[in-house]
């Protein structure tokens, strides 16, 4: 043997986005046969760490380093905020029906997410397939080759689907759930445009979604939980960005790249949001990593600056300092900006060797010394986006007008019934109205919160008023936006509803269904809310004291909303169970609202 080529040298690095100890051997094994041996390390996804834990480890000595540029400049980015799922659905039913015919994959990280998006996909007119782990060999083989061969068009697949698939024509890259990693993100969303033209690369993203991912860590050791937490903070920063999401891509592996060079290939670039001066914050964010002694990472300088009261505050008495709290005024996620545009300029830098502490540079002294005017875009917060998504060039864009028109008839519809406006249509549902202008009972009962009986019950003078409103200033509406649902209920709904007509215990329900209290209470929710009565009377009866009943009842009869969250506020003196309002909204709904 005269040389080694080690491949996935990535893996070799516990910063690495999948690392294996016996990777770790490799030197080992190496030094068994001829320790002067030459080697070649190859990845396609290495960060300056973990290149620096490569040549490490594998005690490559006299290096040489070649790294090719990371950009992917046919591929556009773009992250959207992870709605209601019946949303994010009809969302990637319209990206795909945009480009007819053409190969792509959806990510997602639920082997029962993979069956669902691909019924969903099939009854709209999409031949797709489900590929994950839990299917055979051979059922996974010939999904790949009816992908391959084009049979199908869309894979809807786990992380187990890519790798070895080399089809160069596939056309867009859709995650419903974001990857752990950056490195996981680069490399899947580089199986789109290896033919060279354009690739679409759409993210949904959510909070919640992140949170399961950091549950997964709880087991892990404290070491392996720190690292994949750091990464996973690298791709919220990623999705909060509204700079040039192409430049942070770039940076995150070590490469200079001018955004102006973006040609707006990045939702950001295509949109560019309106920036806000912050040169004194900036130099606030430098002087409070200079206060810190340039020892600790972005989450301890945020908390740091905005005055929050952590335990690790405490222990150092970093609560005492002058500069604690100096920028308490403004949110969390603003100093995030401010952090990540010192870093994408230079003003300081993340140390290679204790991955994610922030230093200063030359430049950064330089600005405290003598500060410039900066401008920065703020990022995204996910959790206060517009119910109504801007969906691109075919925009399904929000009607204020019609909004304000709709909600003035449910005003009166509800005081003709005699109910509160809420259970006649919910703001979300009117919302969809302004921006799907439904002008029958067919295209009614597509509304998000709209079941046919509802639909039925009180959708007409809404169909009349949007009718009239789409003729009078002659608006095109958003056809291509018709979405079928899979007509089936889910197991558990149904058997949630047989075990309710056979008028068992709610306890008992939930343990058949090895569902907690709240869970069985969630799944309620969602039934009613879908338009199906539930009769719980025989359980309130036997539980709950009729005054109680009654008396909640006529809070919701005479309340401006149906949030159990805000009755509890508002009747905290009348000391009410949260579970008491929880349920008797659900009677109130179920009987009122469908």
């Amino acid at each position: 043997i005269s040389f080694v080529a080690v491949d996935e040298a990535h893996c070799i690095s516990e910063w690495g986005h999948d690392f294996r100890p016996e990777y770790r051997r490799i030197r080992e094994m190496i030094d068994g046969i001829n320790p002067d041996i030459p080697i070649i390390a190859l990845t396609a996804t290495a960060t300056p760490k973990v290149q620096s834990d490569i040549v490490k480890n594998l005690h490559m000595n006299d290096v040489n380093i070649f790294i090719s540029s990371f950009n992917r400049d046919n591929l556009f980015y773009e992250v959207r905020p992870k709605g209601k799922k019946d949303s994010t659905f009809k969302q990637i039913v319209q990206i795909i029906k945009t480009m007819p015919g053409q190969s792509g994959i959806i990510y997602v990280q639920a082997r029962k997410s993979t069956e669902e998006i691909a019924k969903v996909l099939n009854v709209n007119g999409i031949k797709a397939a489900p590929y994950h782990a839990g299917l055979d060999a051979k059922t996974r083989t010939a999904t790949q080759d009816a992908f391959l061969m084009e049979d199908v068009d869309v894979i809807v697949a786990t992380i187990a689907f890519g790798m070895g698939i080399d089809k160069p024509d596939v056309r867009f890259v859709i995650h419903y759930n974001m990857p752990k990693s950056i490195e996981n993100y680069y490399q899947e969303t580089g199986r789109a445009g290896r033919d060279g033209l354009e690739g679409r690369c759409v993210a949904f993203f959510s909070y919640k979604d992140m949170a399961k991912l950091e549950k997964f860590l709880r087991d892990k050791p404290v070491a392996e939980r720190e690292m994949s937490s750091q990464l996973m903070q690298e791709v919220m920063a990623y999705v909060e960005t509204t700079g040039c999401r192409r430049r942070f891509l770039l940076f995150y592996f070590g490469e200079e790249f001018n955004e102006e060079n973006c040609n707006a290939m990045c939702d950001n670039c295509k949109t560019p949001k309106k920036k806000v001066k912050v040169t004194t914050e900036m130099k606030q964010a430098l002087q409070a990593v200079k206060a810190l002694e340039e020892n600790f990472k972005i989450k301890t300088l945020v908390d740091f600056v905005t005055g929050k009261e952590t335990k690790q505050m405490k222990d150092y008495r970093f609560n005492k300092k002058p500069l604690f709290g100096v920028g308490k005024g403004k949110e969390e996620i603003f100093w995030h900006s401010v952090f990540r545009h010192a870093l994408l300029n230079d003003l300081l830098r993340k140390d290679i060797e204790t991955y994610g502490v922030l230093k200063m540079t030359a430049k950064g002294e330089a600005f405290l010394k003598k500060p410039f005017e900066v401008e920065i875009p703020l990022n995204h917060n996910y959790d206060t986006q517009d119910s109504a998504y801007d969906f691109g060039s075919k925009s399904a864009v929000l009607d204020e007008v019609l909004v304000k028109m709709l909600k003035d008839l449910r005003r009166r519809v509800a005081k003709e019934k005699n109910v509160p406006p809420y259970v006649i249509f919910q703001d979300p549902s009117l919302e969809d109205m302004a921006t799907q202008y439904p002008i029958s009972m067919e295209d009614m009962a597509k509304i998000q919160g709209v079941s046919t009986g509802k639909a039925m019950r009180y959708a007409r003078p809404f169909i009349e008023m949007i009718k009239e409103y789409v003729e009078a200033n002659e608006i095109e509406r958003p056809t291509d936006v018709v979405i079928k649902q899979v007509a089936n209920k889910s197991k558990i709904k149904v058997a949630i509803i047989q075990a309710i007509d056979k008028k068992l215990p709610l306890p008992e329900i939930a343990r058949q269904n090895n569902l907690k209290d709240y869970e069985l209470l969630e799944e309620l929710d969602a039934i009613v809310s879908s338009g199906t009565k539930v009769n719980i009377d025989y359980y309130l009866e036997e539980n709950l004291d009729e005054a109680i009943v009654e008396e909640l009842y006529e809070y919701f009869m005479e309340a401006e909303t149906d949030d159990p969250e805000a009755a509890y506020r508002e009747l905290k003196d009348e000391d009410y169970e949260m579970e008491e309002i929880q349920l008797v909204r659900l009677k109130f709904m179920s009987e009122m609202a469908n």
